[in-house]
């Protein structure tokens, strides 16, 4: 912007000098002609006196000599010839002569200028004043420089001027940009102070007012959840109390040991929401709001900055099977033995397993069969969950949220999100079993620097 902005001023101030100085520079030369050659008719007109008084050469080129010292001042007398060395072509002056009449014209290497005298016995003699072409153009050379000067230093002005306004406006610019790309990275705390021009100005209070009102409504919406999660504690303590009356049965100790997963899961969504909000890899600070009851986060293991999808898989598949066996479901388990590392905590990766799974046992009748199976290519790890149900019948608008009939969407959409924050995809078709085949594609992580992977073995070893 600050060279668009220079560019600019530097046409606009060029045009600007060059349509005065062109004619400006035209008029300086004019007039220094029309100097030279009024300079030279009067030295004529002082001659022509003379002529009237005397005819004598002497003292007519001592009075020549003394009108122009640089000897072009020449008399041409009747009958005599001229009194110097003449410039005027012979025809020029028979015209002045038998015309009686003052001529001024240009030859070459300068002007001449001739004025005819009538004198006594009707004779005319005829003044010639030669102008050389160094003293048309004399001071023209040096009045061109200095108006050549003065253009330059104007547009170097504005030039100058025009880059240190774009400066300032490109510095407010880039500041506006570089909070707002904070604020989009998480950073709720990034604000502007607001330069540079007025709109600019303007545009910067308006991206602090933004900020604000964004942290306002965050804290509302994180009240909210936690409001909302709280409510959830009477029917679990409700579920308590069935628990504590089926003592002695062979569900109770099963029913309680769900009852308390889901209430740890419970708070750990509570205390999550009542804390400023901290954007993960997948953008969101509850990811496992939608998990199904078992607490997928603790289930899951710790939450660190990598994860082994087939772990997670085996381990979140054996939870669901039990409840897959009361419910007369078959269940499939394939699971690669390669490294299957992606960029993505332990408990992000078990809320998209969960999510998946969670979906087969909520819109598939009892009886259903599903698969999971972990697979690994060159690039990336791919899940896939299948069952044996009625299918998704618009897969494109499964993956949005709250867009499917009879569902809230999140499921599909967390599992959507976690792909796209290590560049992988999602995709729903139909699976061998005959139903819905969702097919998630982490990217492969990074692997550590090979310093990193030889104090592993070593610790590993020892």
């Amino acid at each position: 912007m600050r060279r668009s902005l220079a560019g600019v001023a530097l046409a606009v101030t060029s045009m600007v000098a060059l349509s005065f100085l062109i004619p400006l520079a035209a008029l300086v030369m004019s007039l220094v002609k029309e100097q030279g050659v009024s300079a030279a008719q009067q030295r004529g007109a002082a001659m022509a006196p003379v002529l009237a008084l005397t005819t004598d050469p002497d003292a007519l080129r001592e009075a020549a000599a003394g009108l122009d010292a640089a000897d072009h001042l020449i008399v041409h007398l009747p009958g005599a010839g001229a009194l110097g060395r003449s410039k005027a072509p012979g025809a020029l002056l028979e015209r002045a002569r038998r015309g009686r009449e003052s001529i001024s014209q240009e030859v070459p290497g300068g002007w001449v200028c001739l004025q005819p005298v009538v004198l006594p016995g009707d004779e005319v003699a005829v003044i010639e004043n030669f102008v050389p072409e160094a003293e048309l153009t004399r001071g023209v050379a040096q009045s061109w420089a200095v108006m050549c000067f003065l253009a330059v230093g104007l547009i170097a002005g504005s030039v100058l001027v025009a880059d240190r306004l774009g400066a300032k406006v490109v510095r407010s610019s880039k500041r506006l940009a570089q909070a707002s790309r904070a604020l989009g990275l998480g950073d709720l705390d990034a604000r502007v102070e607001p330069m540079g021009p007025r709109e600019l100005r303007d545009a910067g209070v308006a991206f602090n007012a933004m900020a604000e009102r964004m942290n306002e409504l965050l804290a509302v919406e994180r009240e909210l959840v936690a409001d909302l999660s709280h409510r959830l504690r009477t029917p679990l303590t409700a579920l308590h109390l069935a628990s504590e009356r089926m003592a002695g049965t062979p569900e109770s100790a099963r029913v309680e040991a769900a009852v308390c997963e889901l209430e740890t899961e419970l708070q750990a969504i509570i205390a999550a929401a009542r804390t400023p909000l901290a954007v993960g890899p997948m953008g969101q600070g509850l990811l496992g709001t939608e998990r199904a009851p078992g607490g997928g986060a603790a289930a899951a293991g710790g939450g660190g900055p990598g994860s082994e999808v087939a772990e997670v898989v085996r381990r979140r598949t054996a939870f669901w099977a039990v409840l897959a066996e009361q419910q007369d479901r078959s269940c499939y388990l394939d699971v690669t033995q390669e490294p299957t590392a992606v960029g993505l905590p332990d408990d992000d990766v078990a809320a998209v397993v969960d999510a998946l799974i969670g979906n087969v046992f909520r819109h598939t009748p009892e009886g259903t069969a599903f698969a999971v199976g972990v697979r690994r290519t060159a690039q990336a790890v791919e899940l896939v969950v299948e069952d044996g149900g009625p299918g998704i019948p618009e897969p494109d608008r499964a993956l949005s949220r709250g867009s499917s009939t009879g569902s809230t969407g999140l499921g599909l959409d967390i599992a959507r999100r976690a792909a796209t924050a290590t560049g992988g995809t999602v995709g729903v078709t139909r699976g061998p079993l005959g139903g819905a085949r969702i097919a998630v594609t982490f990217a492969l992580a990074a692997p550590p620097p090979s310093g990193h992977r030889t104090r592993l073995a070593r610790r590993r070893r020892r």
